[in-house]
């Protein structure tokens, strides 16, 4: 199925920027997903061009004014979920990615500066999601991060249908870390000076014995890496 992205920015040459290179590139030649960059600035009412304000109770930086965004919201006629890319929201994981690459149309709202007035949420009902905890110049990275987590999943882009649930986080791996990869030469002479060689039970062949170790490293690499994942 194709998705379609609408971007509310201030930035919209900022897309669709790495999303038009390899495997997501290749998907928006087929048309397997679609965007439209729509630029705030371009609802604007004064001479200006202006889309932000002081805020009301005092502080530094600005805030981007509600009547602005909504006519920018407002000139998307399938606005489909809408998504404001915000460090407050639920984060961002693999399952949510899953669930969002089902949807027909997304509109995702760029936030800059302090962000935007919180009236403008509520009104039209956005959700807030993160990428992590922490604080980028604005919105746009995120979208991008957003869009390619979920482009990747939709049929036919990865090829094998089967990656993305053998990947950390997939029902394969039982939602857990992805064990390592290894692949020619079987012995690596390293330029620091020690050789690395490739664990023998991936090259004897035994299919089983593979998965067995497969899923011990997986479970290792949660356990020392990201024991959150084993509480869930």
């Amino acid at each position: 199925m194709a998705i379609k992205f609408n971007i509310l920015t201030l930035f919209p040459e900022m897309f669709p920027s790495m999303l038009g290179q390899s495997l997501a590139g290749r998907a928006l030649e087929r048309r397997d997903w679609a965007y439209k960059a729509i630029n705030i600035r371009d609802f604007a009412q004064d001479i200006h061009k202006t889309v932000d304000d002081t805020p009301y109770g005092g502080g530094a930086g600005m805030v981007m004014r509600p009547d602005i965004i909504e006519a920018a919201l407002l000139s998307v006629p399938k606005q489909g979920r809408k998504i404001y890319l915000s460090p407050r929201g639920k984060v961002l994981n693999q399952a949510l990615a899953k669930e969002l690459s089902t949807e027909d149309n997304i509109t995702l709202l760029c936030g800059r500066y302090e962000g935007v007035d919180q009236r403008v949420l509520e009104a039209h009902e956005f959700e807030e999601i993160s990428i992590g905890d922490y604080v980028l110049s604005g919105g746009e990275p995120a979208a991008l991060i957003l869009m390619d987590a979920c482009i990747r999943l939709l049929p036919g882009v990865m090829g094998n249908e089967e990656t993305a649930d053998n990947e950390s986080f997939g029902t394969n791996t039982g939602g857990l870390l992805e064990y390592p990869h290894y692949t020619r030469p079987a012995e690596w002479d390293s330029a620091t000076g020690k050789t690395y060689e490739v664990p023998e039970v991936l090259k004897n062949g035994n299919h089983a014995k593979i998965e067995e170790w497969r899923k011990d490293q997986s479970l290792k690499i949660t356990k020392a890496l990201r024991p959150d994942l084993l509480e869930k």
